[in-house]
Order: C-alpha cells, then structure tokens, then sequence
C-alpha cells in the first residue's frame, strides 16, 4: 500500500490505509503465488486499515482475519518487510510470514503512540512515553523476537538515497529467499506456525 507523497497523491491513495478490497486483492495475489509456486513479498508502510463506516461495512475485520488465516498455511515462503509504518491489523494483514524485517528507522506497532497516550494518559502528549513502553523500533522488536532482522540505513534514513536502500532491501530478500527455498514445505509451515504461537511469550 502506497501512502503517496504530496497531497494530492495522499488522497488518491486513501494516505496509505487499506479497505477490505485491497485486503482482499492481496489476498488472490497471494493465492495465485502460491498456486505457481512464486514466494510472497510484502512492503508494509500503512498507520492502519481505512476505518471508516463503509469499510466496516464492507466486512474489514474479516477480510483482515481472512489474510491472517490464509498467509499462516500459504504453502509458499512469505518474506515482511516493514519499511516506515506498521501499525495495527492493516499491518498485520499483510504480514504474517517466515521472515518479518525491518527498515532500521522503521516503526511497528499495534496503536499509535499517541492513541496509547490518550487511552492511558488522557493526553497525546505522552506519546513519547507511550512508544517507550510499546518498543516500536526495530531493535527493541528485534530483541524481543517479533522482528529477524533490522535492513540498516543510510545516514539520515532511507529517503536520502533510495537507490542504495533499495539495493539493502533487495539483497537481504534474497538472501532470506535463498534460505527459505531449501526448506521442505511441511517444515516451512511448520516454522511459520511456531513462530505465530511464539509471539507474546
């Protein structure tokens, strides 16, 4: 999911958060990867699935559920790679995988810091403390085994010379690929399942 840049391509692109549709367009993508035996590669940059009444209308949450059930039995590898904005289901739907990374400067949560805040504190302002305690950041997520891996970036981060990362990215995809593809599918599912249970402990 593109978020756009300027206002204009903001808009055009709903500012990054999915409706059901495009869950459920990931979804057959996914499918027909894994009917033509194609690994599955997911960018995630979103603050979350489109929460508005026609989304909900529309059935969101089960077209979330539906990605989570399907991409934890997807008989391919499923590479994640959070590249500015993991938040919420709208990241989740589309990141359950054998390999979850993560732009060194990237952010993966289940609420914003600022709605944590203002749930606990009554105020955004405490959003600072709220993402401490959360531990959004790659090496904090890294440590606690949600996230393998941290892609570094350049000085000043990734938009500073988006070719370079573009090639980090690339090569650790594949790098994981060439691990991932030596695995028999049974115990690649496998894997993935414990990985799912092991989340939390």
């Amino acid at each position: 999911q593109e978020k756009g840049r300027a206002v204009k391509d903001k808009v055009l692109r709903n500012f990054g958060m999915p409706k059901p549709e495009g869950y459920r367009k990931a979804l057959r993508l996914m499918e027909l990867a894994e009917r033509y035996k194609l690994p599955v590669i997911t960018l995630i940059d979103t603050p979350g699935a489109y929460p508005g009444i026609d989304s909900e209308e529309r059935g969101i949450s089960e077209s979330i559920a539906q990605n989570l059930a399907v991409m934890s039995r997807l008989a391919t590898p499923i590479i994640c790679v959070v590249i500015g904005e993991g938040s919420s289901g709208g990241a989740l739907g589309i990141g359950v995988g054998d390999h979850l990374a993560m732009l060194q400067y990237a952010t993966y949560f289940v609420i914003s810091p600022e709605g944590c805040a203002n749930i606990i504190w009554k105020s955004t302002e405490r959003a600072p403390d709220a993402a401490e305690a959360m531990g959004v950041t790659s090496a904090v997520l890294q440590e606690l085994g949600i996230v393998d891996a941290t892609i570094p970036e350049p000085l000043g981060g990734a938009h500073r010379d988006v070719d370079l990362m573009a090639r980090r990215i690339r090569e650790h995809i594949v790098g994981q690929l060439d691990r991932l593809a030596k695995l028999p599918t049974e115990e690649l599912l496998d894997k993935r399942y414990q990985r799912l249970l092991s989340y939390g402990r």
